[in-house]
């Protein structure tokens, strides 16, 4: 028999066909990402002739949270891909929610980034005590998008963030990229109301393109936006971010297939919280601030 064809990274022609791939195919699991918080297994899906990697969280490796009902974070990723879709933007990798071999799970794209290994080499770094093959297994940032750096000012080209103790009475600035990706993640992070977007959840593909991943702390009623990018706090939205948030607010009414869909995965009220910030965000017009109420950056960063 013939070796499945191997599908690249997501593009517009492809998306479809990606979904059906991670929904139907056969999965096989070929590690675990033994340092992730719930369990994670790196899998291979293979349907039709055509096979990729892609990342099972099943449900039943979810530890409990305080603030978020039980067993329920998989239904969080992905109302986030959904949400993501729906902009335009396609930045989180194609994402499904299935059976699998240890019951209903996450499903997802894996997507290739930092060292360039591919999974079933990240499975086994992972399985020997290793990271999890993401942009943030190593100290630091491999992604290149964020940095510590001396002093009190950000370089041309950088956004601060806030003031880091790093040991020994010393201080540095967190920065991140001023890149116009990155700011797009930053409003979808708004929209869903991502309570955990670090370092190591920013995934620069070879092609160019950037994913952000890990979304199960997501679309809380309560403001939990904890972020590392908060570089463009109060500034304005960009003319682009604004069109497409008034695009994602028709596609939020009662009876469209978006609102539909996520009716599926997230609590009603959960559902009029996200409709509440898009109609903020085009109100204020504004990148949002901190809120306060929570620590605003996630911990450990990366």
């Amino acid at each position: 028999m013939p070796a499945p064809e191997r599908l690249p990274a997501p593009g517009v022609s492809v998306t479809g066909e990606l979904e059906e791939l991670l929904a139907r195919g056969e999965l096989t699991v070929v590690g675990r990402i033994r340092e992730a918080s719930n369990a994670v297994l790196l899998c291979t899906v293979a349907y039709g002739g055509v096979s990729a990697d892609c990342v099972y969280k099943p449900v039943k490796g979810e530890r409990p949270l305080w603030d978020f009902p039980d067993g329920n974070l998989a239904q969080r990723e992905v109302a986030a891909y959904l949400v993501s879709e729906a902009t335009g933007w396609g930045l989180v990798p194609p994402t499904v929610l299935r059976d699998g071999p240890y019951g209903e799970g996450m499903v997802q794209l894996w997507i290739e980034s930092g060292d360039d290994r591919d999974a079933a080499e990240a499975a086994d770094a992972a399985d020997a005590g290793g990271g999890d093959g993401s942009a943030g297994e190593e100290p630091g940032d491999p992604s290149g998008l964020l940095a510590l750096v001396e002093g009190e000012e950000a370089a041309e080209g950088w956004k601060p963030v806030a003031l880091a103790d790093v040991g020994e009475g010393r201080t540095a600035l967190l920065v991140h990229a001023d890149d116009p990706r990155l700011r797009r993640l930053a409003v979808l992070d708004a929209v869903i109301n991502n309570g955990d977007r670090k370092g190591g959840h920013l995934l620069p593909a070879p092609d160019g393109r950037l994913y952000g991943i890990d979304h199960g702390v997501t679309f809380h009623r309560e403001d939990k936006l904890r972020t590392l990018l908060w570089g463009w706090a109060g500034e304005p939205l960009t003319d682009e971010a604004r069109e497409v948030l008034a695009a994602l607010a028709a596609r939020l009414a009662d009876g469209e297939p978006l609102a539909t869909r996520l009716a599926e995965l997230i609590t009603a009220v959960e559902l009029a919280a996200v409709r509440a910030r898009v109609a903020d965000l085009l109100r204020t017009g504004v990148h949002p601030r901190p809120s306060g109420q929570w620590p605003a950056i996630p911990w450990p960063p990366v």
